[in-house]
Protein backbone atom coordinates (compact mmCIF):
# COMPACT_ATOMS: atom_id res chain seq x y z
CA UNK A 1 0.00 0.00 0.00
CA UNK A 2 3.18 2.20 0.13
CA UNK A 3 2.40 2.69 -3.29
CA UNK A 4 -0.94 4.68 -3.07
CA UNK A 5 -1.39 7.99 -4.82
CA UNK A 6 -2.22 10.80 -3.90
CA UNK A 7 -5.38 12.13 -5.65
CA UNK A 8 -6.23 15.90 -5.63
CA UNK A 9 -9.30 16.63 -3.40
CA UNK A 10 -10.69 19.16 -1.30
CA UNK A 11 -10.11 18.96 2.57
CA UNK A 12 -13.26 17.99 4.59
CA UNK A 13 -14.09 18.82 8.39
CA UNK A 14 -13.80 16.51 11.30
CA UNK A 15 -16.91 16.90 14.26
CA UNK A 16 -15.88 16.22 17.40
CA UNK A 17 -19.70 14.92 19.39
CA UNK A 18 -19.53 15.47 22.98
CA UNK A 19 -21.78 13.64 25.63
CA UNK A 20 -24.26 16.44 25.45
CA UNK A 21 -24.31 16.28 21.58
CA UNK A 22 -24.43 12.36 22.11
CA UNK A 23 -27.75 13.10 24.50
CA UNK A 24 -29.26 15.15 22.39
CA UNK A 25 -29.40 12.89 18.98
CA UNK A 26 -30.62 10.53 21.14
CA UNK A 27 -33.78 12.21 21.69
CA UNK A 28 -34.18 13.80 18.22
CA UNK A 29 -38.08 13.44 17.07
CA UNK A 30 -37.73 10.17 14.83
CA UNK A 31 -38.46 11.36 11.06
CA UNK A 32 -40.93 8.93 9.94
CA UNK A 33 -42.15 9.36 6.85
CA UNK A 34 -45.38 6.18 6.09
CA UNK A 35 -46.09 6.47 2.48
CA UNK A 36 -48.79 3.52 2.72
CA UNK A 37 -49.93 1.52 6.22
CA UNK A 38 -49.35 -1.58 4.56
CA UNK A 39 -48.92 -4.73 6.36
CA UNK A 40 -45.68 -6.27 7.04
CA UNK A 41 -44.77 -9.47 8.34
CA UNK A 42 -47.28 -10.39 11.40
CA UNK A 43 -47.76 -6.71 12.20
CA UNK A 44 -47.65 -2.91 10.75
CA UNK A 45 -44.45 -1.41 10.55
CA UNK A 46 -44.73 -0.20 13.78
CA UNK A 47 -41.86 -2.64 14.79
CA UNK A 48 -39.35 -1.57 12.04
CA UNK A 49 -39.88 1.78 13.03
CA UNK A 50 -39.48 1.22 16.61
CA UNK A 51 -36.40 -0.99 15.68
CA UNK A 52 -35.24 2.43 13.84
CA UNK A 53 -35.78 4.52 16.72
CA UNK A 54 -33.94 2.15 19.44
CA UNK A 55 -31.15 2.15 17.43
CA UNK A 56 -30.65 6.30 17.79
CA UNK A 57 -31.52 5.72 21.42
CA UNK A 58 -28.19 3.53 21.75
CA UNK A 59 -26.31 6.27 20.00
CA UNK A 60 -26.51 5.84 16.17
CA UNK A 61 -27.24 9.41 14.33
CA UNK A 62 -29.70 8.13 12.12
CA UNK A 63 -30.95 5.30 10.46
CA UNK A 64 -33.31 5.38 7.05
CA UNK A 65 -35.26 2.57 6.08
CA UNK A 66 -37.95 1.44 3.06
CA UNK A 67 -40.14 -1.56 3.10
CA UNK A 68 -41.66 -2.93 -0.15
CA UNK A 69 -44.46 -5.82 0.19
CA UNK A 70 -45.90 -6.16 -3.70
CA UNK A 71 -47.21 -2.67 -4.72
CA UNK A 72 -47.40 -1.31 -1.16
CA UNK A 73 -44.02 0.78 0.15
CA UNK A 74 -43.82 1.37 3.42
CA UNK A 75 -40.14 4.36 4.55
CA UNK A 76 -39.11 5.13 8.27
CA UNK A 77 -36.07 7.30 9.55
CA UNK A 78 -35.05 8.01 12.65
CA UNK A 79 -32.46 10.70 14.18
CA UNK A 80 -30.35 12.89 12.00
CA UNK A 81 -28.54 13.07 8.80
CA UNK A 82 -26.43 15.67 10.43
CA UNK A 83 -25.17 16.44 13.69
CA UNK A 84 -24.05 19.84 12.89
CA UNK A 85 -27.15 21.19 11.72
CA UNK A 86 -29.80 18.67 13.46
CA UNK A 87 -30.99 18.11 10.35
CA UNK A 88 -33.49 15.00 10.10
CA UNK A 89 -32.10 11.71 8.40
CA UNK A 90 -34.56 11.36 4.52
CA UNK A 91 -36.18 8.32 3.66
CA UNK A 92 -34.36 8.81 0.12
CA UNK A 93 -30.90 9.37 1.49
CA UNK A 94 -28.64 7.89 -0.89
CA UNK A 95 -25.57 5.73 1.08
CA UNK A 96 -22.24 4.38 0.79
CA UNK A 97 -23.94 0.54 0.65
CA UNK A 98 -20.35 -1.31 1.23
CA UNK A 99 -20.39 -4.96 0.51
CA UNK A 100 -23.51 -4.73 -1.14
CA UNK A 101 -21.60 -3.70 -4.13
CA UNK A 102 -20.47 -8.02 -4.20
CA UNK A 103 -24.06 -8.64 -5.04
CA UNK A 104 -24.00 -6.45 -8.19
CA UNK A 105 -20.16 -7.69 -9.34
CA UNK A 106 -21.58 -11.27 -9.02
CA UNK A 107 -25.11 -11.04 -11.41
CA UNK A 108 -22.83 -9.08 -13.64
CA UNK A 109 -20.03 -12.19 -13.94
CA UNK A 110 -23.39 -14.73 -13.88
CA UNK A 111 -24.49 -12.65 -16.92
CA UNK A 112 -21.54 -13.03 -18.43
CA UNK A 113 -21.19 -16.72 -17.97
CA UNK A 114 -25.02 -17.12 -19.44
CA UNK A 115 -23.67 -15.20 -22.42
CA UNK A 116 -21.18 -17.77 -22.89
CA UNK A 117 -18.21 -15.55 -22.52
CA UNK A 118 -16.46 -17.51 -19.38
CA UNK A 119 -17.41 -20.27 -17.08
CA UNK A 120 -17.70 -20.82 -13.16
CA UNK A 121 -15.05 -23.11 -13.02
CA UNK A 122 -12.31 -20.96 -15.04
CA UNK A 123 -9.74 -20.73 -12.92
CA UNK A 124 -8.48 -17.25 -12.05
CA UNK A 125 -5.53 -17.66 -13.68
CA UNK A 126 -6.84 -18.20 -16.77
CA UNK A 127 -8.06 -14.39 -16.81
CA UNK A 128 -5.53 -13.22 -14.89
CA UNK A 129 -2.23 -14.96 -15.01
CA UNK A 130 0.20 -14.80 -12.56
CA UNK A 131 -1.50 -12.73 -10.68
CA UNK A 132 -2.69 -14.66 -7.95
CA UNK A 133 0.78 -16.28 -6.95
CA UNK A 134 2.99 -16.10 -3.78
CA UNK A 135 3.39 -17.31 0.28
CA UNK A 136 1.06 -20.42 -1.10
CA UNK A 137 -1.36 -18.62 -3.20
CA UNK A 138 -2.07 -20.42 -6.76
CA UNK A 139 -4.69 -19.09 -9.11
CA UNK A 140 -4.20 -22.14 -11.04
CA UNK A 141 -6.07 -23.92 -8.32
CA UNK A 142 -8.98 -21.30 -7.56
CA UNK A 143 -12.35 -20.87 -9.76
CA UNK A 144 -14.24 -17.90 -10.27
CA UNK A 145 -17.31 -20.31 -8.34
CA UNK A 146 -14.92 -20.18 -5.51
CA UNK A 147 -14.35 -16.34 -5.51
CA UNK A 148 -18.08 -15.80 -5.45
CA UNK A 149 -18.80 -17.91 -2.55
CA UNK A 150 -15.90 -17.09 -0.38
CA UNK A 151 -14.71 -20.42 -0.46
CA UNK A 152 -11.10 -19.74 -2.36
CA UNK A 153 -8.89 -19.21 0.61
CA UNK A 154 -7.27 -16.02 -0.74
CA UNK A 155 -6.45 -13.89 2.56
CA UNK A 156 -8.55 -10.59 2.76
CA UNK A 157 -6.30 -7.83 2.04
CA UNK A 158 -8.62 -5.49 4.41
CA UNK A 159 -6.88 -7.76 7.58
CA UNK A 160 -3.51 -6.73 6.65
CA UNK A 161 -2.51 -4.09 9.66
CA UNK A 162 -1.27 -1.70 7.12
CA UNK A 163 -4.33 -1.29 5.50
CA UNK A 164 -6.35 -1.59 9.36
CA UNK A 165 -4.16 1.68 10.32
CA UNK A 166 -5.87 3.46 7.38
CA UNK A 167 -9.53 2.81 9.15
CA UNK A 168 -8.47 4.71 12.42
CA UNK A 169 -7.29 8.31 12.88
CA UNK A 170 -4.73 9.36 12.61
CA UNK A 171 -4.10 6.93 9.26
CA UNK A 172 -7.64 7.65 7.62
CA UNK A 173 -6.83 11.17 7.86
CA UNK A 174 -3.46 11.10 6.16
CA UNK A 175 -4.85 8.34 3.17
CA UNK A 176 -8.73 9.38 3.06
CA UNK A 177 -7.92 10.91 -0.52
CA UNK A 178 -5.45 8.39 -1.74
CA UNK A 179 -6.16 6.44 -4.88
CA UNK A 180 -5.80 2.63 -4.97
CA UNK A 181 -5.44 0.20 -8.08
CA UNK A 182 -6.95 -3.22 -7.67
CA UNK A 183 -3.66 -4.71 -8.52
CA UNK A 184 -2.21 -2.83 -5.19
CA UNK A 185 -5.02 -4.34 -3.54
CA UNK A 186 -4.54 -8.01 -3.96
CA UNK A 187 -0.74 -7.68 -3.81
CA UNK A 188 -1.09 -6.51 -0.26
CA UNK A 189 -3.48 -10.09 0.80
CA UNK A 190 -0.27 -11.71 -1.41
CA UNK A 191 2.24 -10.39 1.26
CA UNK A 192 0.53 -13.08 3.33
CA UNK A 193 -0.47 -17.09 3.16
CA UNK A 194 -4.00 -18.26 2.26
CA UNK A 195 -6.45 -18.86 5.12
CA UNK A 196 -6.73 -22.82 3.79
CA UNK A 197 -7.00 -25.05 0.26
CA UNK A 198 -9.62 -23.93 -2.08
CA UNK A 199 -13.01 -25.40 -1.18
CA UNK A 200 -11.60 -26.84 2.18
CA UNK A 201 -14.02 -23.88 4.18
CA UNK A 202 -15.50 -20.85 4.18
CA UNK A 203 -14.01 -17.25 5.05
CA UNK A 204 -15.08 -13.85 3.62
CA UNK A 205 -12.01 -11.86 1.67
CA UNK A 206 -12.66 -8.44 0.22
CA UNK A 207 -9.66 -9.70 -2.10
CA UNK A 208 -12.25 -12.24 -3.38
CA UNK A 209 -14.18 -9.46 -5.12
CA UNK A 210 -11.40 -7.50 -5.95
CA UNK A 211 -10.49 -10.16 -8.29
CA UNK A 212 -13.82 -11.06 -9.78
CA UNK A 213 -14.31 -7.22 -10.77
CA UNK A 214 -10.39 -7.72 -12.56
CA UNK A 215 -12.26 -11.01 -14.67
CA UNK A 216 -15.15 -8.56 -15.71
CA UNK A 217 -12.18 -6.18 -16.96
CA UNK A 218 -10.35 -9.11 -18.47
CA UNK A 219 -13.10 -10.41 -20.53
CA UNK A 220 -15.39 -7.58 -21.76
CA UNK A 221 -12.72 -5.04 -22.07
CA UNK A 222 -14.48 -2.24 -20.00
CA UNK A 223 -14.47 -0.70 -16.56
CA UNK A 224 -16.37 -3.13 -14.07
CA UNK A 225 -18.59 -0.09 -13.30
CA UNK A 226 -19.54 0.65 -16.85
CA UNK A 227 -20.79 -2.84 -17.21
CA UNK A 228 -22.96 -2.52 -14.53
CA UNK A 229 -24.02 0.48 -15.01
CA UNK A 230 -25.22 -1.07 -18.63
CA UNK A 231 -26.64 -4.21 -17.46
CA UNK A 232 -28.36 -3.54 -14.24
CA UNK A 233 -28.55 0.04 -12.74
CA UNK A 234 -30.27 1.32 -16.45
CA UNK A 235 -32.61 -1.37 -17.06
CA UNK A 236 -33.84 -1.29 -13.79
CA UNK A 237 -34.03 2.60 -13.54
CA UNK A 238 -31.74 2.70 -10.51
CA UNK A 239 -31.41 6.66 -10.20
CA UNK A 240 -30.22 6.72 -7.24
CA UNK A 241 -27.62 4.06 -7.51
CA UNK A 242 -23.79 4.60 -8.95
CA UNK A 243 -20.35 3.19 -9.24
CA UNK A 244 -18.19 6.40 -8.05
CA UNK A 245 -14.80 5.40 -9.08
CA UNK A 246 -12.38 7.93 -7.28
CA UNK A 247 -14.83 10.56 -6.61
CA UNK A 248 -15.15 11.21 -2.41
CA UNK A 249 -18.18 13.03 -3.07
CA UNK A 250 -21.95 12.35 -2.01
CA UNK A 251 -24.75 12.65 -4.02
CA UNK A 252 -27.92 14.59 -3.04
CA UNK A 253 -29.95 13.93 -1.22
CA UNK A 254 -27.67 12.41 1.32
CA UNK A 255 -27.01 12.89 5.33
CA UNK A 256 -23.49 12.77 6.64
CA UNK A 257 -20.94 9.68 7.55
CA UNK A 258 -20.04 9.31 10.97
CA UNK A 259 -17.11 7.16 12.50
CA UNK A 260 -15.50 6.69 15.73
CA UNK A 261 -12.07 6.03 13.97
CA UNK A 262 -10.76 4.03 16.42
CA UNK A 263 -10.80 0.00 17.25
CA UNK A 264 -11.72 -0.20 20.76
CA UNK A 265 -13.36 3.28 21.94
CA UNK A 266 -17.18 3.93 20.74
CA UNK A 267 -18.08 5.97 23.49
CA UNK A 268 -15.00 9.12 22.34
CA UNK A 269 -15.14 11.32 19.57
CA UNK A 270 -17.03 11.35 16.92
CA UNK A 271 -15.98 12.14 13.10
CA UNK A 272 -17.79 13.37 10.00
CA UNK A 273 -16.15 10.89 7.63
CA UNK A 274 -18.22 12.05 4.50
CA UNK A 275 -15.74 12.04 1.83
CA UNK A 276 -13.29 9.95 0.70
CA UNK A 277 -11.66 8.05 -1.61
CA UNK A 278 -13.79 5.07 -2.24
CA UNK A 279 -11.02 2.93 -4.66
CA UNK A 280 -9.86 1.20 -1.86
CA UNK A 281 -12.77 -0.75 -1.59
CA UNK A 282 -13.50 -1.07 -5.59
CA UNK A 283 -15.53 -4.00 -6.26
CA UNK A 284 -15.78 -5.31 -2.94
CA UNK A 285 -17.62 -2.41 -1.69
CA UNK A 286 -17.74 1.30 -3.13
CA UNK A 287 -20.87 1.54 -4.33
CA UNK A 288 -23.91 4.61 -3.90
CA UNK A 289 -27.40 3.11 -3.20
CA UNK A 290 -30.82 4.41 -1.95
CA UNK A 291 -33.07 1.79 -0.13
CA UNK A 292 -36.30 1.56 -2.77
CA UNK A 293 -33.09 0.96 -5.79
CA UNK A 294 -31.64 -2.10 -3.14
CA UNK A 295 -35.03 -3.28 -2.76
CA UNK A 296 -35.94 -2.81 -6.56
CA UNK A 297 -32.78 -4.76 -7.56
CA UNK A 298 -33.26 -7.30 -5.02
CA UNK A 299 -36.40 -8.23 -5.92
CA UNK A 300 -36.04 -8.03 -9.57
CA UNK A 301 -32.60 -10.76 -9.03
CA UNK A 302 -35.09 -13.04 -7.33
CA UNK A 303 -37.93 -12.81 -9.80
CA UNK A 304 -35.30 -13.75 -12.52
CA UNK A 305 -35.16 -10.34 -14.34
CA UNK A 306 -31.57 -10.57 -14.38
CA UNK A 307 -30.56 -14.11 -14.96
CA UNK A 308 -31.46 -17.19 -16.83
CA UNK A 309 -32.58 -20.00 -14.34
CA UNK A 310 -29.74 -21.32 -14.61
CA UNK A 311 -27.54 -19.09 -13.18
CA UNK A 312 -30.02 -17.86 -10.48
CA UNK A 313 -29.54 -21.82 -8.96
CA UNK A 314 -25.86 -21.61 -8.87
CA UNK A 315 -26.09 -17.66 -7.60
CA UNK A 316 -29.12 -19.72 -4.69
CA UNK A 317 -26.56 -22.46 -4.01
CA UNK A 318 -24.98 -21.99 -0.99
CA UNK A 319 -22.34 -22.97 0.97
CA UNK A 320 -22.53 -22.92 5.27
CA UNK A 321 -21.53 -19.92 6.81
CA UNK A 322 -20.37 -20.78 10.45
CA UNK A 323 -20.58 -17.16 11.92
CA UNK A 324 -22.46 -15.95 15.25
CA UNK A 325 -25.82 -14.42 14.55
CA UNK A 326 -26.59 -15.83 11.24
CA UNK A 327 -28.62 -18.66 12.38
CA UNK A 328 -28.78 -21.35 9.49
CA UNK A 329 -27.20 -19.10 7.25
CA UNK A 330 -25.49 -19.96 4.05
CA UNK A 331 -23.33 -17.60 1.48
CA UNK A 332 -24.74 -18.05 -2.72
CA UNK A 333 -22.98 -15.89 -5.03
CA UNK A 334 -22.65 -13.05 -3.59
CA UNK A 335 -25.77 -13.20 -2.03
CA UNK A 336 -26.45 -14.55 1.66
CA UNK A 337 -29.35 -16.76 3.06
CA UNK A 338 -30.52 -16.15 6.62
CA UNK A 339 -33.44 -17.85 8.27
CA UNK A 340 -35.06 -15.32 10.72
CA UNK A 341 -36.50 -16.35 14.35
CA UNK A 342 -40.41 -16.70 12.77
CA UNK A 343 -39.15 -19.15 10.15
CA UNK A 344 -39.11 -16.77 7.54
CA UNK A 345 -35.67 -17.11 4.89
CA UNK A 346 -34.75 -13.98 3.45
CA UNK A 347 -31.88 -12.85 0.94
CA UNK A 348 -29.42 -10.16 0.50
CA UNK A 349 -26.38 -9.22 1.93
CA UNK A 350 -25.24 -6.60 4.31
CA UNK A 351 -22.26 -3.53 4.16
CA UNK A 352 -20.13 -1.40 6.01
CA UNK A 353 -17.43 1.19 5.14
CA UNK A 354 -16.27 4.48 6.74
CA UNK A 355 -19.30 6.47 8.01
CA UNK A 356 -22.14 3.64 6.56
CA UNK A 357 -23.66 -0.14 7.31
CA UNK A 358 -26.35 -0.80 5.55
CA UNK A 359 -28.86 -4.06 5.07
CA UNK A 360 -30.91 -5.09 2.09
CA UNK A 361 -32.75 -8.38 2.47
CA UNK A 362 -35.87 -9.56 0.55
CA UNK A 363 -37.81 -13.37 0.20
CA UNK A 364 -37.35 -15.81 -2.05
CA UNK A 365 -40.20 -14.77 -4.10
CA UNK A 366 -39.03 -11.22 -4.04
CA UNK A 367 -42.38 -9.94 -3.00
CA UNK A 368 -40.96 -8.33 0.41
CA UNK A 369 -37.87 -6.16 1.00
CA UNK A 370 -36.64 -4.35 3.32
CA UNK A 371 -33.42 -1.97 3.09
CA UNK A 372 -31.83 0.25 5.32
CA UNK A 373 -28.87 2.39 6.47
CA UNK A 374 -26.91 3.42 9.43
CA UNK A 375 -24.91 6.84 9.34
CA UNK A 376 -22.29 5.45 11.92
CA UNK A 377 -20.10 2.73 11.61
CA UNK A 378 -19.63 1.65 15.14
CA UNK A 379 -22.28 -0.54 15.35
CA UNK A 380 -26.03 -1.12 16.41
CA UNK A 381 -28.66 -3.85 16.36
CA UNK A 382 -29.50 -4.40 12.78
CA UNK A 383 -30.47 -8.00 13.15
CA UNK A 384 -33.67 -6.49 15.34
CA UNK A 385 -34.72 -3.98 12.24
CA UNK A 386 -34.74 -7.14 10.10
CA UNK A 387 -36.88 -9.11 12.90
CA UNK A 388 -38.98 -6.35 12.95
CA UNK A 389 -40.02 -6.31 9.65
CA UNK A 390 -40.63 -9.38 8.53
CA UNK A 391 -41.44 -11.00 11.88
CA UNK A 392 -43.22 -8.51 13.89
CA UNK A 393 -41.03 -8.40 16.65
CA UNK A 394 -40.12 -5.29 18.63
CA UNK A 395 -36.65 -4.65 19.64
CA UNK A 396 -35.34 -5.55 23.02
CA UNK A 397 -34.94 -3.22 25.77
CA UNK A 398 -31.71 -2.50 26.87
CA UNK A 399 -30.23 -1.03 29.76
CA UNK A 400 -27.63 0.78 27.89
CA UNK A 401 -26.22 2.07 24.45
CA UNK A 402 -25.29 -1.09 22.41
CA UNK A 403 -22.11 -0.06 20.44
CA UNK A 404 -20.09 -2.47 19.02
CA UNK A 405 -16.70 -1.79 16.88
CA UNK A 406 -17.91 -0.52 13.55
CA UNK A 407 -14.78 0.01 12.49
CA UNK A 408 -13.46 -3.68 13.61
CA UNK A 409 -16.71 -4.82 11.17
CA UNK A 410 -15.54 -2.55 8.46
CA UNK A 411 -12.10 -3.93 8.81
CA UNK A 412 -13.36 -7.69 8.66
CA UNK A 413 -15.80 -8.12 6.21
CA UNK A 414 -16.74 -4.90 4.57
CA UNK A 415 -20.00 -5.83 5.19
Amino acid sequence: MSARRRATAARAATVGLTAAALAAVAFVQPAAAAQEPAAAGRGSHRATQQALDALVEHGIPGVTAQAREGYRVWGGAAGVGDIRTQRPRGVHDRYRVGSITKTFVATTLLQLEAEGRLRLDDTVDAWLPGLVRGNGHDGTKISIRQLLNHTSGIYNYTADPEVQSYFVAPGFFEHRFDTTTPEELVAVAMRHKPNFEPGADWSYSNTNYVLAGMIVEKVTGRPYGEEIRDRIIRPLHLRATSVPGVDPRMPRPSGRGYSKLSFDDTSGRTYDVTEFNPSGAWAAGEMISDSADLNRFYSALMRGRLLPPAQLKEMLTTVPVDEEGWPEGGYGLGLLKRKLSCGTEVWGHSGGIHGSLSAATTTRDGRHSLSFNLNGDWGGDTQSVVEAEYCGAKPEKRPGPELRDGVGAVMNVLR
